[in-house]
């Protein structure tokens, strides 16, 4: 892992220095004024995503906020300014330029990733109809079940906007919300000193609201994420299951980073398999494993669905079901793109969603 952030920040570095370059070269007949200006404006941006790095120590919310947007947005700004530059380099070689090519690539850059941001800050409401061939122990077949993964509440999705989150959700006035894992980003510092657990306590399921952990659970530590999400409303399932009045059984799975984790096959033996069963595993893995120990739904995440076009066509060629929905025999699974996201603020090639399961038992 050191090796692999080494060659990320490595490659972060080489491209930042490559379009600066570019960029002293298309402003060489500007004051040298304004060219320090540019200078000290650009690499500003550039390095702002170092106070990452402290993500233990506390910053001032708004300031926190600013720089977690610019910082981790810089990251695709070098990325589609990179991509574009190689291209106008290609171009060269067949004398196709011009010498306003580079501030033309700037503004069809940041006009997409505006668009990503617009985007990313419009979650979609995905409604989805499922039929489960198992009874439950209700007078009501019916069951509406709010689906949530990858809110990553923190410097980046602030206290502001996860109150937005609890109003989108409880207007869908589901019966039970599930939380597919990393509802938490990288840090317990900012929810605690922003009491995002107001905002958590404001979530509204008559049937309650559970949650499996993700990465970002042991990310933050996974001690600190269970003693912040103890007094809120929100039940942290790790490796284990509830059965709700009805008779419809939640199985949270622990995350991959606790290398000690129940097989699903373990988990569903303290499950009851005449009864519904529903798991929550926040990483979309194995799916042919759950289908063969008999769930009968599996909510995920974890994918982002890429996020950002190109990462989009990775997350599709690292998982089986990098995002949508599959069934395997009997066994139904969706993989949600995530309510939020982590890191830059833009959704190029994906969308943000909830999503609301319409379930009818036998």
């Amino acid at each position: 892992m050191p090796i692999f952030f080494f060659v990320l920040f490595g490659a972060y570095f080489s491209g930042n220095i490559y379009i600066f370059i570019r960029g002293w070269q298309a402003i060489s007949g500007l004051p040298i004024t304004l060219k320090v200006v540019f200078g000290i404006l650009y690499w500003l941006g550039a390095l702002s995503f170092l106070y990452m790095l402290k993500r233990d120590e506390a910053f001032p919310s708004t300031l926190a906020h600013y720089l977690h947007q610019i910082g981790t947005g810089w990251l695709v700004f070098t990325l589609y300014m990179v991509i574009g530059l190689l291209v106008i380099d290609l171009f060269k070689l067949f004398h196709l330029q011009s010498g306003y090519s580079i501030f033309v690539l700037s503004g069809l850059v940041l006009a997409v990733l505006l668009y990503g941001f617009i985007n990313y800050k419009n979650p979609r409401v995905k409604q989805i109809d499922l039929a489960i061939d198992k009874p439950v122990n209700s007078a009501v077949k019916q069951l509406k079940i709010v689906a949530v993964s990858d809110i990553h509440i923190g410097y980046g999705t602030n206290k502001a906007a996860l109150k937005k989150y609890v109003k989108l959700i409880n207007a869908q006035q589901p019966d039970l919300i599930l939380i597919a894992g990393d509802l938490i980003d990288n840090s317990i510092i900012p929810l605690r000193s922003q009491r995002m657990d107001e905002e958590l306590a404001l979530l509204k399921a008559p049937l309650g609201i559970y949650m499996a952990p993700g990465n970002h659970e042991y990310i933050s530590g996974i001690r600190e994420s269970k003693s912040f999400l103890a007094p809120t409303p929100v039940k942290l399932l790790c490796d284990s299951i509830i059965t709700l009045p009805n008779h419809l059984q939640i199985v949270g799975r622990d995350d991959r980073n606790n290398r000690h984790r129940l097989l699903v096959s373990e988990l569903v033996t303290k499950a009851n398999p005449e009864w519904p069963i529903i798991l929550l595993d926040h990483q979309p893995l194995e799916l042919e494993k759950a289908a063969e120990a008999g769930i009968d739904l599996q909510i995920s995440g974890h994918t982002h669905s890429g996020q950002v076009w190109p990462i989009t066509l990775v997350t599709k060629s690292m998982f089986e079901l990098s995002y949508g929905s599959m069934k395997i025999g009997k066994s139904y699974f969706y993989t949600s793109s995530g309510l939020s996201l982590w890191g830059p603020p833009f959704r190029i090639g994906s969308n943000s969603e909830l999503v609301v399961f319409n379930i009818t038992f036998r």
